[in-house]
């Protein structure tokens, strides 16, 4: 059995072990894969794993002994389903390995606006706290979560698990979701959207990219928000305008915005959101703890495995 790994580096960039895929036949792993090198690296691939290179349609029709296509992720918007379909090609992903390190995610950036540990660290290594007049000073806002409204569009795994961390932290939790309210949890309200921007102090997105929700934030939506709220993602950079996010932030009408995803990764230099004001940033690794990539890890070798021995898991 061919196996490629195309683009590895991101699972395993030195601190993981490909030892359980190598037991499976012969494997050759690339850090990283430019488009027009596909071919000539998959060519006799029976296997190919792929993160974020994309499998089109001409790269199915090229690749003879194609029978497998794992995605090392969640979202599968690399593959051409249906021209794998047709040719027999099963294609699996990688579901709801990385929940508890993207909920982690949320609410550290959540926590970096309401309580701005960094910006009072900083301050104290110049010497603000040493040259204090009292025992205690603050030069921010610190804000207390208790209370305060979490919205959350999207109820799956992601957001469900964000909804008890909230109200663990006393938050009353309002969702846009498909589910009706005899379907959800005690503390979790369904909400219309135009209510949802209105009423939260912290809105968070987990939703599917779908036609609907591309720009699901946007000037309109913005202008809804309380200028006191702040705005998290953690799923798909274009689920939020930029331009509109970055001048609501530049006018004050948004307190703050915590970003993990954007629309262009890695982003261009010019990306109104690197330079907006009160935009904490992490480049898109709310996924990419250990746990979560270890757990990623085992799930791939086992969905290879369940194709090989005829009980498929986690196709798409």
């Amino acid at each position: 059995m061919k196996i490629v790994v195309l683009d590895g580096y991101t699972l395993n960039p030195g601190d993981l072990s490909w030892d359980a895929l190598r037991e499976i036949g012969e494997c050759r792993i690339y850090e990283r894969t430019a488009p027009a090198d596909v071919i000539e690296r998959a060519d006799d691939a029976e296997i190919i794993l792929t993160n974020k290179v994309k499998i089109t349609r001409e790269l199915i029709d090229k690749l003879p002994n194609l029978r497998y296509i794992g995605v090392l992720a969640t979202g599968y918007n690399v593959i051409d389903l249906e021209a794998a379909r047709q040719r027999g090609v099963i294609v699996t992903n990688i579901p709801a390995y990385s929940t508890d390190s993207v909920v982690q995610m949320v609410f550290a950036h959540i926590l970096a606006h309401t309580n701005r540990v960094e910006h009072y660290t900083s301050a104290n290594r110049a010497g603000a706290w040493a040259s204090a007049a009292d025992f205690s000073y603050f030069d921010t806002p610190l804000l207390e979560l208790a209370g305060k409204t979490m919205g959350i569009v999207g109820l799956g795994h992601i957001g469900m698990a964000v909804a008890r961390v909230a109200l663990a932290f006393g938050m009353k939790v309002i969702a846009l979701t498909s589910k009706s309210a005899h379907e959800l949890p005690d503390g979790i309200r369904p909400i219309d959207k135009e209510s949802l921007f209105r009423e939260s102090d912290v809105l968070t997105l987990h939703c599917p990219l779908t036609t609907e929700t591309a720009h699901l934030v946007n000037a309109q939506t913005l202008a809804l928000m309380k200028p006191s709220a702040i705005l998290i993602n953690t799923g798909r950079g274009p689920l939020v305008d930029e331009r509109a996010l970055a001048d609501a932030l530049r006018a004050g009408r948004l307190a703050g915005a915590g970003v993990d995803v954007l629309s262009d990764e890695p982003p261009r230099a010019d990306n109104p959101l690197l330079t907006a004001p009160r935009c904490t940033l992490t480049p898109h690794i709310a996924w990419a703890t250990l746990e979560a990539r270890q757990r990623l890890m085992r799930i791939a070798v086992a969905n290879i495995q369940g194709f090989l021995s005829g009980e498929i898991i986690n196709q798409v």
